[in-house]
């Protein structure tokens, strides 16, 4: 077994830390329902916050994924983790030495006309270096940390502890199945020869859209734990919202395609908006960055997200009965959909004005007031299973609203997505979907 194994060791110091910090917050909670006490929900949240925020890892990004996952913690957990840094210290040079060494070789330093001793980023899974071929091409050499694996699984058991405590404190939403999706999706982020793939994936599916670019892998300076790619220069999204309107819609365009010209024409979404995930082109065009959280979807969920756009755009609740069912949901009560209604009618607002519009008319938090209004009736209504599919299409949707939001754009949404749905077909989907996951070598959704 090597040393990146799934090793007890690593698990158990991992459990240490990490179970120490949530049992606190847990054991408070507890004894003030044991005993009658209101909970300080705000206080505990922040103190989860705190503990959390001095381990660095995977359950750093897990954190920061559940804050944008709505209803899968309460707000004030939720706003509390959102604050969480991914940023985690940088390898020192000794270390990405012997690091490298085992991934290409003794002689690896050869293989680069040169290679940047300091990381140019530091996330929470790995750090990238700049890195020059000797072809004089710049390149982007992204490492994993050490040990992963098991500060991986370790940081999972744990979440279900985390999950365990939001359930005694609210059964409106089983987040079950929610855990099951990230546990899936974070194992995959670990194999960044899934993630070549990933990216080969979408600049298959992204040829056509010049104002979209997607890093070139470069196989042969590539391992499971280590991607080498093509250097895309751009600036961050926050360093140009207070451009000229028409240079900010320009960029919500893009961003757009970017995200929904996947989706919509292959089953594909790419489940990480965040921030870092992307650089602002000069033509505000935008670069993709970071492949390791991609959802295939079968053609059929497709289906029923057109599916539910129209029922809310017609009134057609045997529809979105219909939609909803395609998707996973089970024991959908009158009162269920009516309840679910309400976040799809939100969700969908902005597509059903034929007209330039914000995202959002009211407030900086995206979908809050209606989060919170349909988490409330779920408690009343007993609670409900969200299927895991769902998981991250909710988050790509909630994601990206923030980041319009932050461009402050005006948009036809209705306009950009007819243009996508126009002429949809679920046959001619999945069989363009078949050949592309072919091509680059990745499997078939179930």
């Amino acid at each position: 077994m090597s040393d990146e194994a799934n090793r007890l060791s690593g698990r158990m110091a991992r459990y240490a830390r990490v179970g120490g910090s949530v049992g606190r917050v847990g054991a408070r909670m507890a004894a003030g329902r044991l005993f009658g006490v209101p909970s300080d929900n705000v206080a505990m949240a922040a103190n989860l916050r705190k503990a959390l925020g001095g381990l660095k890892g995977p359950l750093m990004k897990v954190a920061q994924l559940l804050s944008t996952i709505p209803d899968a913690l309460p707000a004030e957990y939720a706003g509390e983790l959102a604050q969480l840094q991914s940023n985690a210290p940088a390898m020192g040079w000794p270390f990405v030495r012997r690091r490298m060494s085992a991934e290409l070789g003794p002689d690896w330093q050869k293989k680069f006309a040169s290679f940047e001793h300091e990381a140019a980023a530091a996330a929470s899974l790995g750090q990238v270096h700049r890195a020059t071929s000797h072809e004089g091409k710049q390149l982007a050499c992204k490492l994993q940390y050490p040990d992963m694996q098991s500060a991986v699984e370790a940081d999972l058991s744990q979440l279900k502890l985390i999950f365990a405590v939001y359930r005694r404190y609210d059964r409106a939403i089983d987040p079950s199945r929610i855990h099951e999706e990230i546990a899936a999706r974070l194992r995959e982020e670990l194999d960044y020869a899934r993630e070549a793939r990933h990216q080969s994936l979408y600049r298959l599916m992204l040829k056509d859209e010049p104002r979209v670019g997607v890093p070139r892998v470069v196989p042969e300076l590539s391992t499971k734990r280590l991607l080498t790619m093509g250097w895309l220069e751009g600036e961050p999204l926050m360093g140009v919202t207070e451009r000229p309107i028409a240079e900010r819609n320009e960029l919500a365009l893009a961003m757009f395609r970017a995200w929904y010209a996947p989706f919509y024409g292959y089953g594909v979404i790419h489940g990480d908006p965040h921030l870092g995930n992307y650089k602002v082109r000069p033509d505000m065009g935008v670069n993709l960055l970071d492949f390791g959280c991609v959802r295939v979807f079968p053609a059929s969920f497709v289906t029923g997200v057109i599916d539910l756009y129209h029922a809310i755009q017609e009134d057609d609740r045997a529809l979105a009965v219909h939609a909803y069912e395609t998707w996973g949901f089970t024991g959908l009560t009158d009162e269920v959909v009516d309840t679910l209604n309400l976040w799809a009618q939100f969700v969908y607002a902005p597509l059903l004005e034929n007209k330039p519009r914000v995202i959002q008319d009211e407030g900086s938090m995206y979908g809050a007031r209606v989060a919170s209004k349909v988490h409330g009736r779920l408690r009343e209504l007993g609670g409900v299973q969200v299927p895991r599919e769902f998981v991250f299409m909710d988050r790509a949707a909630i994601g990206l609203g923030s980041v319009f939001l932050h461009l402050k754009a005006e948009v036809n949404w209705y306009r950009l997505f007819h243009d996508l749905i126009e002429g949809f077909d679920e046959k001619a989907l999945a069989k363009r979907q078949a050949a592309a996951l072919k091509k680059v070598g990745l499997e078939q959704p179930a």
